[in-house]
Formats: structure tokens, C-alpha cells, sequence
């Protein structure tokens, strides 16, 4: 990178946040309609090596969207290693001020990768998306209530079963608008085990489907098994962090996989063979599938037995 200015953004309700590093330069931006061209030539000027902001359930989306419509270099990354590297340096307080200084001295350390952003279409199928796991997540509750209190729930999940069934449609209808995400949805869907949900939800939430390694896509999502090795000792190996919204569809699909997917099955059973629990053997399905997949956006081929075997 030609520039060493790394730029840490705090997004709050009310104003934005703004640190420069290594110069240590603050301001602050009101958090309102209007004010974020201004951000945006600022920044520009400056020509930062890379702008880092956390990603906050949404609320950050819109920003991003203008940075990277300005070209420039902006990062969107999980707030966790941010807050693990805030106590790795002792910086233990937090305010929004103190939080964009982190982000600025993360990007100038960890130079975390500038990944492609979803459109604002993709960026519309994804709250779809969310909004029907939202819906799902009713039913579970249900089972969970006191028995007095299920009729009231049941007539809210008949309410409930209507609005997915309009989603359903609304999702449906937005891929059959597009010929790129009907294309992909077709590719994803020929493998056997993986079905709309799971392929709506790669759609959604994993625009870096095909453009990865297969190391790199199965660390992002976190189904690549972390080593817990030191000295002598040798610990199980584990997932930790990733998108957890995707690997759960993923884990769900994985279970009919083994079933109805030969290679996924055979997969499945000589790691059982081997020794293996369910749940690990599920575990590197799970990555089989996701990688596979991946091939499969990358190549632009649909899924073959004999050319994606294992």
C-alpha cells in the first residue's frame, strides 16, 4: 500500500467517530442524512491504506456502502478480535472514541483483507433472509412455553407460517428477477443436500462464495478446526468464531446430506469408521460441503459425483 494511514470508524446512533493513524487526528461526524459526503471527501484526501469499521448488526451497512462507492479501501470486521486485540495492548476501557482509535491501530497492525460488499440488492435479499430466520426461531419457543401459555403462541405461529409463506415468495420472485442469483441458486442447488434455504442463506450472507481458497472460505465461516497444541500437550481441535448464522443452516443441510448425497455419506461413514464422534464427522461434512461449494461458484460447474468426490 502506498499510504501507511490506517483509519478506525466508530458508528453510533447519534455521530460517527473518526481516528487516523499514526497521526492520532480525531473528529466526529453527526450520524445524520446528509453529512456523510462530507466524511467521504475528507477521507479521500487523505488517501488511507485502509478504513476499519465493526460490524454492528446493520447499522453500518449504508456507511460502508458510501465508502466503497468512493473506492475507498474499507474493511467490515467481527468485533470480538477487535476487542481481544483492545485487551492484548491494555486498552480496557471502552467509549466511542477510544473504540475508533482501536479500530485505526487494528487496521495499521492486523491489516485485515478489503472484501467485496453485497449490493444493495443483495444487501435487500439479506434482511429478507434474516427476517425469515427471525420468523423460524418463533417456533422453537414454542415448545418451550408453559403449557397455559402454547394456544396463545400457536395462534401467533398461524400468523407467523402466512408471513413466511410470503417471504418464501418474496424470495423466490427476487431470484427469478435476476439471471446472476438465479444461475448461482441453480449451481448451489445441484448439489444433492443443499436446498433453499441453505442456498438463499450462501446468497445472503457469504458474498465471498468463489472468489476463496478453500482454507480461507472455511475459516470465514468456522468450520476450519482451530489447533489447541502447546509443548507436550496436544488439545482437541475446535471451531471458534465465523459466521454462525451460516454454518447453522449449513450443519442442518449436512444431516440430509448424509442421507441423500452418496459422496457426503460415504464421506460421513468412513470417519465414523475411523473413530470419529457424530458431531465431528458432521463437522467435516459440514466443511466438505461448504468447500465443495465453493469449487463449484468458483468453476461455474454444477455439481458432478465422479468430478466432486472425496
Amino acid at each position: 500500500m502506498s499510504s501507511s494511514l490506517s483509519v478506525g470508524i466508530e458508528v453510533a446512533t447519534a455521530q460517527l467517530d473518526i481516528c487516523c493513524r499514526p497521526s492520532n487526528t480525531r473528529w466526529t461526524v453527526p450520524h445524520v442524512a446528509g453529512r456523510m459526503g462530507r466524511l467521504v471527501q475528507r477521507l479521500s484526501r487523505l488517501h488511507p491504506a485502509l478504513i476499519v469499521l465493526e460490524a454492528t448488526g446493520g447499522l453500518e451497512l449504508s456507511r460502508v456502502s458510501e465508502l466503497a462507492a468512493a473506492a475507498l479501501p474499507v474493511a467490515v470486521v467481527n468485533p470480538r478480535p477487535v476487542r481481544h486485540f483492545a485487551k492484548a495492548t491494555g486498552q480496557l476501557a471502552q467509549t466511542d472514541a477510544l473504540d475508533a482509535e482501536i479500530r485505526a491501530r487494528f487496521a495499521e497492525a492486523v491489516r485485515p483483507p478489503v472484501r467485496p460488499l453485497p449490493d444493495d440488492a443483495t444487501q435487500r435479499w439479506g434482511e429478507l433472509v434474516t427476517r425469515r430466520r427471525q420468523l423460524t426461531a418463533e417456533h422453537n419457543r414454542h415448545s418451550r412455553a408453559a403449557q397455559g401459555l402454547q394456544g396463545e403462541i400457536q395462534c401467533h405461529l398461524d400468523w407467523l407460517d402466512q408471513r413466511l409463506a410470503t417471504l418464501d415468495g418474496e424470495l423466490g420472485q427476487q431470484i427469478r428477477r435476476s439471471p446472476l442469483w438465479r444461475e448461482h441458486d441453480e449451481l448451489l442447488q445441484s448439489m444433492p443436500g443443499v436446498g433453499p434455504m441453505l442456498s438463499r442463506t450462501l446468497l445472503a450472507e457469504l458474498p465471498e462464495r468463489g472468489t476463496l481458497n478453500r482454507r480461507a472460505i472455511a475459516a470465514l465461516v468456522g468450520v476450519a478446526p482451530l489447533n489447541r497444541d502447546s509443548g507436550m500437550w496436544r488439545g482437541k481441535r475446535h471451531l471458534g468464531g465465523g459466521r454462525g448464522h451460516v454454518r447453522a443452516v449449513l450443519s442442518m443441510a449436512a444431516v440430509t446430506a448424509t442421507r441423500w448425497n452418496p459422496r457426503i455419506r460415504s464421506f460421513y461413514q468412513r470417519r465414523r469408521t475411523a473413530g470419529k464422534t457424530a458431531k465431528v464427522a458432521l463437522t467435516a461434512c459440514m466443511r466438505k460441503m461448504l468447500t465443495t461449494l465453493n469449487a463449484i461458484m468458483q468453476h461455474r460447474v454444477p455439481w458432478n459425483g465422479a468430478l466432486h468426490g472425496t
